[in-house]
């Protein structure tokens, strides 16, 4: 017996080392609802966010990351499938994508197919649009919209004060400290099982929410607002009428004052913090059962937001940077890109792709986006491909196409307006170049791609 240990044919546990399957590598996906890229880590002066800061430090930024289309179900129904919008055909909050597509296999339930246990808390899909055949636990049996719903009256939604949520404690009784310790509990059970892990938080959607300590955060005087702040939603001279809808979250039908404007952006970034806050609880855990050094991490925002940007404060419709830019950061074990930020455009049609390809999983066919593997091991890589966003309806299809200099959209296949920006000169997007003749092949050539997008 002592002959055979010292020659490593057996161990006393009774097994050959040999014989071990290799193990698979764990998926902790972190989502958050709303969120722009404004975090510490992403250079913002004021916002508090230690705990993603630490996930960016530890993985890869993506600097350039956007979302498919700028509302909840659109968006997550095409990150989850890997599809674009005009192919999933979900273009609102209403469409459910499992049963437009009964057979197309989810991203968390291919992972449930080939051996992981598939575990989801908190808003994953859309509310009441959940997929329970995607999930080995945590799923829940699709809300049926009531006909007879009061619908909300805008003329309850007037004061700023009202639509600021204030917390007790640390915020025990809300649905995102809930998601955060059901993540806990999840990780501490399957600690030694293979999982996929998807944990998702509603904030910061509107209405900001968080307890009163992350309000202390932040001085509301110190709060800048943007410099082409308005009252209501205006769309500037020179920029197609489309390219601004109406406010669907905050400010609804009523102008928005400066000093309510400011208040509300600090409880947008206190409510950022409190998701942070709760990020950094699960993680934390994952540290404690030592699964770092076998789990990827994924910290992803749904889609962008504004705030008072022209009088917007909502994502619907919006193509501009502010509306379809996200925040993003992979933490893969081992990737040599680790600690650094990778620029080139990216979208959230990626993420399937590179979850599969870095757990070792062939990936079903179908999927439109392209695996970040490579920009994971080395930031700079050279990277061909723009990202693109779609908004609006059959009737007026708005296509965005985001690439390394420039941003351009249309509706209507431009018929019904354009805009086009040189981003490396004007960032704040101020100057439609759409009707520019110095930049007529520019415009012309980025309408090609805008028309494979919806193919």
């Amino acid at each position: 017996m002592r002959a055979l240990i010292a020659l490593g044919l057996l161990t006393l546990g009774g097994a050959a080392n040999a014989a071990d399957p290799p193990k698979k590598t764990n998926v902790l996906f972190i989502l958050t609802d709303d969120m722009r890229p404004e975090l510490g880590c992403y250079g913002h002066p004021q916002v508090k966010s230690p705990n993603i800061d630490a996930l960016a430090k530890a993985g890869v930024r993506f600097d350039r990351a956007y979302c498919q289309y700028p509302l909840c179900n659109p968006s997550r129904a095409s990150m989850l499938t890997g599809r674009l919008p005009t192919t999933t055909g979900v273009l609102d909050n209403t469409a459910d994508v499992r049963k437009l597509h009964p057979d197309w296999v989810t991203l968390p339930e291919h992972f449930k197919a080939n051996g992981y246990v598939s575990l989801r808390t908190g808003k994953i899909f859309h509310g009441g649009i959940d997929d329970p055949q995607s999930w080995s636990e945590g799923g829940e049996p699709q809300k049926k919209p009531d006909p007879n719903a009061p619908k909300p009256d805008p003329a309850q939604r007037q004061k700023a004060s009202d639509q600021i949520v204030k917390l007790k404690g640390d915020g025990e009784s809300h649905g995102d400290y809930k998601t955060a310790d059901r993540a806990i509990k999840f990780l501490q059970q399957n600690k030694d099982k293979p999982f996929f892990l998807a944990c998702g938080f509603v904030k910061p959607h509107s209405p900001p929410t968080a307890p009163e300590k992350y309000f202390d955060l932040y001085d509301v005087k110190t709060v800048k607002l943007p410099d082409n702040f308005a009252a209501k939603p205006t769309v500037p001279d020179g920029f197609p009428k489309p390219s601004l809808v109406p406010n669907y979250d905050l400010f609804i039908n009523r102008d928005a004052s400066e000093d309510e404007a400011k208040e509300m952006t600090r409880a947008y970034w206190a409510s950022v913090s409190w998701v942070d806050w709760n990020v950094g609880r699960v993680v934390a855990e994952l540290d404690k059962l030592g699964l770092r050094e076998n789990t990827v991490i994924v910290f992803w925002g749904d889609h962008g937001y504004h705030l008072g940007e022209m009088g917007k404060w909502a994502k619907h419709g919006s193509l501009f940077e502010v509306g379809t830019r996200v925040p993003l950061i992979v933490v893969a074990p081992g990737a040599k890109a680790n600690g650094q930020a990778a620029l080139p455009p990216v979208q959230s049609i990626d993420l399937y792709p590179t979850l599969c390809e870095l757990c070792g999983l062939k990936p079903p066919a179908g999927l439109q986006g392209h695996s970040l593997k490579p920009l994971l091991n080395d930031a700079k890589t050279k990277w061909e491909h723009p990202a693109f966003t779609v908004a609006g309806n059959a009737k007026n299809l708005g296509v965005a196409v985001r690439t390394d200099k420039y941003r351009y959209a249309e509706w209507n296949g431009g018929k019904n307006g354009a805009m086009l920006f040189d981003e490396t000169t004007d960032p704040n997007e101020r100057k439609n170049l759409a009707d520019d003749p110095k930049f007529a092949d520019v415009r012309k050539r980025l309408a090609d791609l805008a028309k494979a997008a919806t193919k």
